[in-house]
């Protein structure tokens, strides 16, 4: 599908998009809005204490970032008046039934109107409380999804989730869909529904113990983790992600479903301009850290592949998708984003890559000097990293 044609589906479609002020939601909101003026209308669900401050929030949280500069120049001061026609900022909640929203004339006008759906919500957070990843990737999928099905004339929903719900495997990994209560390690006894009980319970013991807040977060997050990996999957996040694909897939009975599955997401590599990025997550907290003098050795495989794809490009594989997947009630289609297949980056790449670049364009400390950098001490090992904090760090930890 040509790209004119693509923007010419998103006309006059009336789109729904949980999740807003997080990384992707964001770029997603301003292409529309950037590329196709003419959309019908543009609901976006974010979480706030009432409608003055979920406005608040996308004013600052999404609006006023740097994002939108080419929208700005491209628009000028008619930005402002396209936002206010267009955009509809709703407060709510996907870990509610009807995703929180409290305006039921606000739902059923929604319900009457919407053509796609966009759940970007997640916590993405590796360790995260167990009943807080669980009732926002998992029950909030299932939230999502429960909304999608009493929508009158919905086209699709597209999930946005991650491809390492397919937790350690190495290879080529297939985009297939999970089976209800499905394990990585083959590992009967997945229950999703149990799952709920479970962490209910568990709550409610440690409030009857008179447990502190501190020791209430510590323990979901523990449960979150020894759950995870008792089936198979490496954290609680990829855990409680491939739960909500699990939903998605046994429930959507004849919904137009699709599932976007990104690799590790970093800055844009064109749209809206390049290198724009929020925040400093996986390779890019590297990154960073490299660039500013703090990381200067790291345990890593040089010839391993480091799965990164620009944001941008995950976004316009969300867009295709919902073009060409709209109204075809079919089984679940999951698109792996990445770029370990067709450009893959080895390990070794990425070092030169950092060093070259934080040579050319070192990063000024608070001194208001140019940070100097030096080659990675790359480790290959866990044995020879021990080995190394014995003699680098141990005798000054000592004195």
């Amino acid at each position: 599908m040509e790209f004119p044609s693509v923007v010419q589906f998103l006309e006059n479609k009336t789109i729904f998009v949980t999740g807003v002020t997080g990384f992707l939601a964001k770029l997603f909101v301003e292409k529309i809005l950037r590329v196709q003026p003419n959309v019908k209308k543009l609901y976006l669900l974010l979480r706030a204490a009432d409608a003055i401050s979920a406005n608040n929030r996308f004013q600052n949280e999404v609006i006023e970032k740097e994002l939108f500069r080419v929208a700005k120049a491209k628009f000028g001061a008619s930005l402002n008046s396209l936002i206010s026609k267009k955009v509809t900022v709703i407060c709510g909640d996907v870990s509610f039934h009807d995703l929180g929203i409290k305006d039921s004339s606000l739902v059923q006008e929604m319900k009457n109107e919407l053509d796609l759906i966009l759940n970007f919500a997640a916590t993405t957070t590796f360790d995260e409380r167990y009943d807080v990843a669980f009732g926002t990737n998992t029950m909030g999928a299932n939230n999502v999804l429960c909304f999608a099905k009493s929508c009158k004339k919905l086209k699709l929903l597209s999930h946005i989730s991650t491809a390492y719900v397919c937790g350690e495997k190495s290879g080529v990994i297939l985009e297939k869909p999970y089976g209800l209560n499905e394990t990585l390690n083959g590992i009967v006894g997945l229950n999703i529904e149990k799952e709920k009980i479970l962490i209910d319970q568990k709550l409610d013991e440690l409030l009857a113990q008179g447990a502190t807040e501190i020791t209430i977060k510590e323990t979901m997050k523990d449960l979150g983790s020894q759950r995870a990996k008792l089936y198979g999957w490496p954290n609680t996040y990829v855990f409680t992600k491939a739960m909500g694909e699990m939903v998605l897939g046994h429930f959507k009975e004849n919904l137009p479903v699709v599932i976007i599955r990104p690799t590790m997401v970093t800055s844009t590599y064109k749209e809206p301009f390049p290198g724009w990025i929020e925040g400093a997550r996986t390779i890019d907290a590297l990154t960073v850290g490299y660039g500013r003098g703090k990381l200067t050795f790291f345990v890593v495989d040089l010839a391993a592949i480091v799965d990164v794809i620009p944001a941008d490009m995950v976004v316009n594989a969300i867009i295709l998708a919902m073009a060409a997947h709209a109204n075809q009630a079919y089984d679940n289609f999951i698109y792996h984003v990445g770029s370990s297949l067709r450009n893959p980056i080895k390990y070794s790449n990425f070092e030169d890559y950092l060093y070259q670049y934080f040579t050319k364009n070192p990063c000024i400390g608070k001194n208001g000097k140019s940070i100097k950098i030096s080659k990675i001490l790359i480790l290959k090992n866990m044995s020879q990293f021990h080995r190394y904090v014995a003699l680098r760090y141990s005798p000054l930890l000592k004195i």
